[in-house]
């Protein structure tokens, strides 16, 4: 009987020890952002000492860090563009359920303009507005003091990390041991197909390029070896 697929993994390439490193890095990162954290409360005693939003940050800088989504300047620039586009709305907009909804709508695009598209960062536009009183009364001295600040350290947590995890970070596409077979398929191509499909895919082109070139290798390989195709 076939899994439901529902229960089927959705990370090609995602092993146990990836995930248990992940896992490991991402306690870490949250740990120290809350301790680099602190030192804002310090000085702004009404603050808490970490954004919600920076455990959804930490996801994507841990468990995926070839994401584009992930890479330093969207995790950095995405929140805190986020939130000053939230402290913008807030004072301008009194209805918080409309506040909530333009800030976010908002904050997507700004990031997207600004090359820092960043899930969390919607996160970080709500609890600019949510967050309470005090939150909100501080306008942008929330975004450019507790949002940096963790943000930053998680990113440094991350740059250390990824040094030893076996993976790139920030994300440099791994470059082909050697020359793939000759198949015909360029770069124009993928850039095509994608453009003809009409969605987004969460890969930077030149891994998916690398992706199809080492595939198209491999299979070249199986047929000289073989004398036959087989279907994959």
């Amino acid at each position: 009987m076939q899994r439901l697929r529902i229960f089927v993994p959705l990370l090609a390439g995602a092993n146990l020890r990836d995930r248990s490193g992940a896992a490991f890095g991402a306690a870490l990162g949250v740990l120290v952002a809350g301790l680099v954290g602190l030192l804002v409360a310090r000085a702004l005693p009404d603050f808490p000492f970490l954004i919600a939003p920076i455990g959804a940050s930490a996801v994507l800088v841990f468990a995926v860090p070839a994401s584009p989504l992930a890479q330093p300047w969207p995790v950095f620039g995405g929140n805190i563009v986020s939130g000053l586009v939230a402290v913008a709305i807030v004072h301008a907009v009194s209805n918080p359920i409309l506040a909530v909804g333009l800030a976010v709508g908002l904050a997507i695009m700004a990031m997207s303009l600004l090359r820092c598209l960043h899930p969390p960062g919607g996160a970080v536009a709500i609890t600019a507005i949510m967050g309470g009183k005090a939150i909100v009364a501080a306008g942008v001295l929330y975004p450019i003091t507790l949002v940096a600040a963790n943000s930053a350290a998680l990113l440094c947590i991350g740059w250390l990390f990824h040094r030893f995890s076996g993976h790139s970070y920030p994300h440099q596409p791994v470059p082909l041991a050697a020359a793939p077979a000759a198949t015909g398929l360029l770069r124009e191509d993928i850039d095509q197909a994608v453009e003809e499909i009409g969605e987004t895919f969460d890969i930077d082109l030149k891994d998916l390029e690398n992706l199809l070139l080492r595939a198209e290798t491999i299979a070249a390989q199986r047929r000289d070896g073989t004398g036959a195709e087989y279907s994959i």
